[in-house]
């Protein structure tokens, strides 16, 4: 057997997740790209590791027990690096994150900068809904999360990073009455919302109730990227977050519809239990928020955070 280290993050991942799309989001990798890597994984071995029934992934008893046991491989990794940078004097630990899945297009560039200088921290970072971000928040499973609303039954501390703009979209073949489309005009639409327990959701609704807006026809899928896709594909039309979607925008999949009251927006922020001791590295990750933040935000979301085009 030749399988490495990357492989078996890969696969713990997969089982944990027990879906080849979410691990790759949380691993930062391309959907293929884990996909290779479980496929060459699983030709080590004569049991099967997993099995696909229907759409879903299972893994089967002996995956399991491979999944354990590259549990405790990586977590000697995980110590020998540590010693090793204690030693060197280098800051080492793990980075525990929960975030917003909409937080996934601005995360990463607050962790690029720290990620570099500190080479040694190993990030993990949870990519869910709202409600979900909360109960890991609540349950200390995390140092921080990245939320753009607020959770008041908890005591927090909080740094504000940016806007969070949602907007109004339909696909390219979306017909608009020569006037200008109106909200009477989205009444027969089929109105595609995120899950329960999402932030767009609660805005999404919010929005439609403020507005008498009575959906007809609705369709729940369970990520910002399927709903775009199947704006993208005409099923319907829904609200979005603007940093998620600003490629489609300019090949012209999408437009955004210009309605009323919009957009949305609101701030993303960085939270953590008042109560928490954080970590060293924690700290040193908060450190670099609060001092590299605006920085972060002018030279990589510029247009987006300024832009008052929609």
């Amino acid at each position: 057997m030749n399988y490495t280290l990357h492989q078996l993050e890969i696969f713990k991942k997969i089982a944990e997740v027990k879906s080849v799309t979410k691990a790759s989001e949380q691993l930062f990798l391309t959907q293929p790209a884990v996909s290779i890597q479980l496929k060459n994984f699983q030709e080590q071995f004569k049991h099967p590791l997993f099995e696909i029934v229907g759409r879903k992934l299972y893994i089967t008893e002996f995956g399991e027990e491979i999944a354990s046991a590259a549990a405790k491989i990586l977590e000697e990794i995980d110590a020998i690096n540590y010693k090793s940078s204690l030693f060197e004097g280098k800051l080492a630990g793990k980075l525990t994150l929960s975030i917003v899945s909409t937080a996934k297009y601005a995360m990463p560039y607050f962790l690029t900068g720290f990620i570099e200088k500190n080479d040694r921290v190993e990030v993990k970072m949870d990519v869910t809904n709202k409600m979900s971000v909360i109960k890991a928040l609540e349950n200390n499973e995390c140092d921080f999360a990245m939320v753009s609303t607020i959770p008041n039954k908890l005591k927090i501390e909080r740094i504000e990073l940016m806007k969070n703009k949602m907007v109004f979209v339909a696909g390219k073949n979306f017909k608009e009455p020569e006037k200008g489309v109106t909200l009477k005009n989205l009444i027969e639409s089929t109105f595609i919302f995120r899950e329960q327990g999402s932030a767009t959701r609660l805005a999404m609704e919010k929005y439609l109730l403020s507005n008498k807006i009575e959906v007809q026809r609705k369709m729940e899928l369970t990520s910002t990227e399927a709903v775009k896709q199947a704006v993208i594909a005409g099923l319907g039309i829904s609200i979005i977050p603007l940093i998620g979607i600003n490629e489609e925008l300019s090949n012209g999949q999408l437009k955004v519809l210009k309605l009323k009251g919009l957009p949305i927006e609101t701030k993303w922020n960085l939270v953590w239990l008042k109560s928490k001791n954080l970590s060293n590295v924690a700290s040193a990750f908060k450190e670099h928020i609060i001092k590299n933040k605006e920085n972060i935000i002018e030279n990589k979301f510029r247009k987006y955070h300024n832009s008052n085009k929609y």
